[in-house]
């Protein structure tokens, strides 16, 4: 409408002022793309580069052509915006400038009037700068909205994954048979997983908001995060108590860090009542075994004793002296119930070491996380010839590290007094026997006659850890014995390999 007026007017627009020409170029614009809508623009603006240089192409071509054959007193340079404004959108700032300039020079070729310089080239760099702009801003929009377009997405990607890594937390929390707990500094329980509701015994969801001081009152006294220097990451043993009441013993492992809404306190819990009890339990099993392998030694001992006293008695008895000596017969009568209680056989407990498959490699594992650290804190080098497969024996696993941690106590005093301090733990298989050695480089022993005989006269020990070790190792159809030949002090562990029957070995 503006060039419409413009041209019925009788003025030419090449005579105006720029800002007028500036002025009906842009209405002239707005007129003719009016009918594009914003969804049409941005799908321009979207397609790919070579589709976006085409159809620019083709209007750089159809302005050219239209301001060829059109005769009419109009300047169509404003035209060439809408290609400029397409073409920013895919090339570099020096091919806008080229572009522009191949606009500008279409422009001037194609204008009806003849060149004059006084009026066609502040015109024509009028138009240059005009195109370019526009180029150099349509760029400029686009490079930014592709930037924001691309952060949008790896915003949208980083929500996604940190939803993924939240949902999966929060089902390894929920499905935990360990006891999660995460408290704020006052001690109020604010995330408390199913398996934290069933050992405390609380119905599903009403832990939250309550004290953990309630069910574990030593997490209540740990002190807060406000001081970087008091964050903790560690564990305890301390008891705990249940909603109903119930005391139980609790394996803590917590740790203390700060987060935006405030420090807090999380925790893991394992209720091990059962452990304690177990160990408990074993521990009476072992006190019998031991006290009934030691009070047959001592049955042992006595028997021998009342034999001797016996035939004292027997050699005085055939003294016609004697005979009616009420004494005499008093110590008869004591004679033989010494006799007696020491042909006693004590009876198996219900529960007694039974020989059981053991894998082997499994014991040596355990024993180097026991005996290492224990023999490092000694100065004492330990040096382990292992095959890599060891066939599973007949043993009780408990008491196999017993035997193996009385050994090497008795290495590590032995050791005390000597320079070089070594301990060979070495496995030999032979003859369906696995034979394990543990060897010191210590003086070795002076007497082995009486070596694991108990109570034993002039010892610095009383020799029932030997005693008990051999009786331990015996009771499952194994052996200990000591080997004089080897240097230093040697003991052999002979057990039996699994598969063949218990009774044969022994």
């Amino acid at each position: 409408m503006v060039v419409l007026a413009y041209y019925e007017s009788g003025h030419y627009l090449r005579a105006a002022s720029p800002a007028y020409n500036f002025g009906v170029a842009l209405g002239s614009y707005i007129m003719i793309f009016r009918g594009l809508t914003v969804k049409r623009l941005l799908g321009y603006l979207q397609s790919t580069p070579r589709g976006v240089l085409t159809f620019a192409g083709i209007l750089v071509s159809m302005i050219a052509l239209i301001d060829w054959r059109v005769q009419a007193n109009v300047y169509f340079g404003f035209l060439y915006v809408f290609p400029m404004l397409l073409v920013g959108t895919v090339l570099p700032w020096w091919q806008l400038a080229t572009v522009a300039i191949v606009c500008t020079v279409l422009s001037e070729a194609f204008d009806p009037f003849p060149f004059a310089l006084v009026t066609d080239l502040p015109q024509g760099i009028m138009l240059f700068c005009t195109l370019s702009g526009t180029a150099f801003y349509s760029r400029e929009v686009s490079v930014n909205r592709r930037r924001e377009l691309e952060n949008l997405q790896k915003i949208e990607k980083e929500i996604a994954a940190r939803r993924e890594v939240e949902e999966q937390l929060e089902f390894l929390i929920q499905s935990s048979p360990v006891a999660v707990l995460v408290m704020s500094t006052a001690g109020e329980i604010l995330i408390g997983n199913s398996a934290a509701h069933h050992l405390f015994r609380v119905r599903e969801g009403e832990l939250i908001g309550r004290n953990i001081g309630r069910y574990i009152p030593a997490l209540s006294r740990v002190p807060s995060v406000e001081d970087a220097s008091q964050t903790f990451r560690t564990e305890m043993q301390c008891r705990g108590e249940r909603d109903h009441g119930d005391i139980f013993l609790a394996n803590v492992y917590f740790s203390t860090y700060r987060t935006t809404m405030g420090p807090r306190l999380s925790a893991l819990v394992v209720d091990a009542s059962e452990d304690l009890r177990d160990r408990t339990e074993y521990g009476l099993e072992q006190l019998k075994a031991g006290s009934r392998m030691l009070a047959r030694a001592v049955s042992h001992e006595v028997r021998n004793v009342c034999s001797a006293i016996g035939v004292i008695y027997e050699n005085l008895a055939r003294n016609a002296s004697f005979g009616k000596n009420q004494d005499f017969e008093a110590l008869g009568s004591l004679v033989e119930t010494l006799k007696k209680v020491a042909s006693l056989e004590l009876r198996e407990g219900t529960r007694n070491f039974q020989a059981q498959i053991v894998d082997l490699n499994e014991v040596i594992d355990d024993l180097r996380i026991v005996l290492e650290p224990y023999c490092a804190e000694s100065d004492i080098t330990f040096h382990w010839e292992i095959p890599e497969k060891l066939p599973p024996v007949w043993a009780d696993r408990h008491s196999l590290l017993q035997v193996f941690l009385n050994l090497i106590k008795n290495s590590q005093r032995a050791l005390a007094a000597v320079d070089l301090k070594r301990i060979d733990v070495s496995v030999v298989i032979k003859n369906r026997i696995v034979s394990m050695k543990v060897c010191d480089s210590g003086p070795g022993i002076a007497s082995t006659e009486n070596l694991f005989q108990p109570l034993q006269k002039g010892a610095d020990s009383t020799g029932l850890g030997l005693f008990l070790s051999r009786a331990l190792m015996r009771s499952v159809s194994g052996d200990l014995r000591h080997d004089p030949q080897a240097p230093g002090c040697c003991f052999i562990i002979e057990l039996a390999i699994a598969g063949i029957d218990k009774e044969d070995h022994g």
